[in-house]
């Protein structure tokens, strides 16, 4: 089991999606993503495996929640510096978004 104090770790925010390319070099089908955290946080690089349902232009401008405080992650010629949250379906990953518009790097509370 998890506890709260363990769950507190996490640092998820809010992030807007400013770019995203198709990521030729990745083992699975995947973007490069490079998502707006706001000020504080700034933009931050991500590799996402959510072709399925996304494409490079669908994906910009949509708010997602990210983990921003894992280390970051060599994968392939990239280095992705956050996780961006989305659930598993059976069509495909689905992003995990704030249900109406928020500020960039609102904290998950």
């Amino acid at each position: 089991m998890v506890t709260f104090d363990d769950f507190v770790k996490f640092d998820i925010r809010v992030g807007e999606i400013v770019k995203a390319e198709i990521f030729e070099k990745a083992r699975h089908p995947a973007f490069k993503l490079w998502v707006n955290f706001g000020d504080e946080i700034g933009i931050k690089k991500s590799s996402a495996q959510i072709t399925e349902l996304y494409t490079t232009d669908n994906l910009i401008g949509k708010q997602v929640l990210g983990v921003v405080n894992f280390p970051p992650r060599q994968i392939g010629d990239f280095i992705s510096e956050v996780l961006i949250l989305g659930t598993y379906s059976k069509d495909g990953v689905v992003l995990i978004q704030p249900e109406r518009k928020v500020d960039k790097g609102d904290k998950l509370g």
